[in-house]
């Protein structure tokens, strides 16, 4: 089987799947959490080797501030809960996006849960949280002109590589599958740059139904796609 290496997973409808069962919002992030503790399961176990899961975007901030908080909490509740298990099962845990403005409660658990499993040499598992695409390549323009500016690199060394390693992505393989729950047709802002050659499957599944079962199809479809990179 042609397995994708690097996996990315928009996973949305939380808040559809809580709706149709005339639930509090915050059930629909409670199982999604569940549903994604079982997927990162899964692919450990099917050889995948990087997951990156959209967590949290830049433009989530616009959400009531109540529903806000009360996902920070489910963050750094679930990560202090489940992070033993993660470290147990080689789990290599990361966090992309910008730091600015998370509580420090939290920011202080991903640097614990990043130092725990930094050696560890199984799946790597990436939260993007308070993460755009569009910001991540302007981070990096920032980065890099300052490296310019300050005569760490000189203009005429610059190319897609050096580029590229400025993502907050570096060091993970290409991302070969993107995966979008709840049926919308658009990537909103997760991971532009990574995903210039990217396989896109769509589901009409909500999130917290989300299932092994539906994973292995998303892997089925994407061993039938057939990958010219433009040639």
């Amino acid at each position: 089987m042609s397995l994708p290496q690097h996996v990315g997973i928009i996973m949305d409808g939380n808040g559809r799947w809580a709706k149709q069962r005339n639930l509090p919002k915050i059930m629909g992030h409670r199982n999604g959490v569940k549903t994604a503790g079982d997927i990162v399961k899964a692919c450990a176990e099917r050889g995948v080797k990087a997951l990156t899961m959209y967590t949290f975007s830049s433009e989530n901030w616009k959400r009531p501030k109540e529903e806000v908080d009360a996902l920070m909490a489910l963050l750094e509740e679930n990560l202090k809960k489940g992070i033993n298990e993660l470290h147990a099962n080689n789990v290599r845990f990361n966090v992309i996006g910008r730091r600015k403005g998370l509580p420090l409660s939290l920011i202080n658990e991903f640097d614990r849960a990043m130092a725990l499993t930094s050696v560890n040499t199984g799946i790597v598992l990436s939260l993007a949280i308070n993460y755009g695409g569009r910001q991540e390549i302007f981070d990096a323009a920032c980065e890099l002109a300052a490296r310019v500016s300050d005569g760490r690199v000189k203009i005429d060394e610059i190319d897609e590589k050096k580029f590229g390693d400025l993502m907050y992505t570096k060091g993970l393989p290409e991302l070969d599958l993107l995966i979008r729950t709840s049926g919308e047709m658009r990537i909103s802002n997760f991971l532009l740059w990574q995903s210039a050659y990217t396989e896109i499957y769509v589901t009409d599944t909500l999130w917290p139904d989300f299932t092994s079962a539906e994973l292995d199809k998303a892997l089925a479809e994407f061993e039938k796609r057939e990958r010219r990179y433009g040639g």
